[in-house]
């Protein structure tokens, strides 16, 4: 599947490589539950077993978005598990969203479409057998009303991506900290014992 890749970057910033992980701590025996990707409902493309990074797949054909499989670590502390959580929990709301909203403005489209044509006397195909279309100025009445009929659904969907995302980035400061303390505190201990 060379449409999946691994989320690395061979060379992070300092600050970056808090996010990032603690290497790749994976053994052969580890159990299922750790050693694979967490559970997505948009594709059934699973890492391979050795994998420790994060996996982006394919656009999804309903949303446009690309689903992310999250490595769980076998050592994954509370915070960790809380941050991982909420990222496939916005994922899944954000793949969910996008599906129906695509959904729904492929349906009105067409709706649009039809009913202009028939008012115009013309089926959907013409004589040659090619598809019948609108001109961009018609069809720019379609995307304006769309728009403006969608635009609280917009609006609540705009703030509540802003108050998820704060979330997720107030966790990953906690987990950076919590990494950065641990990796002292072990230093701490080298040098003491």
């Amino acid at each position: 599947m060379a449409a999946w890749r691994a989320l690395r970057s061979p060379r992070l910033p300092p600050a970056c490589r808090a996010f990032s992980g603690r290497g790749c701590p994976l053994a052969a025996e580890r159990g299922a539950e750790g050693r694979d990707a967490a559970p997505s409902r948009v594709s059934r493309f699973c890492p391979p077993r050795k994998s420790c990074h994060d996996w982006i797949g394919p656009p999804d054909k309903y949303s446009n978005l690309r689903p992310v499989h999250f490595y769980i670590p076998e050592d994954e502390s509370p915070s960790e598990q809380k941050l991982r959580e909420l990222r496939q929990e916005t994922q899944e709301w954000n793949q969910q969203f996008w599906a129906n909203q695509n959904l729904t403005f492929r349906k009105e489209k067409e709706e649009f479409v039809h009913s202009r044509l028939q008012a115009k006397g013309i089926g959907l195909r013409a004589e040659s057998g090619q598809k019948a279309t609108l001109t961009a100025e018609e069809m720019a009445d379609f995307y304006k009303e769309f728009l403006s009929k969608n635009f609280q659904k917009h609006m609540y969907y705009n703030r509540d991506w802003y108050r998820r995302n704060f979330a997720i980035t107030f966790f990953m400061g906690k987990v950076a900290l919590e990494r950065i303390w641990n990796k002292l505190r072990r230093k701490q201990k080298k040098t003491n014992g």
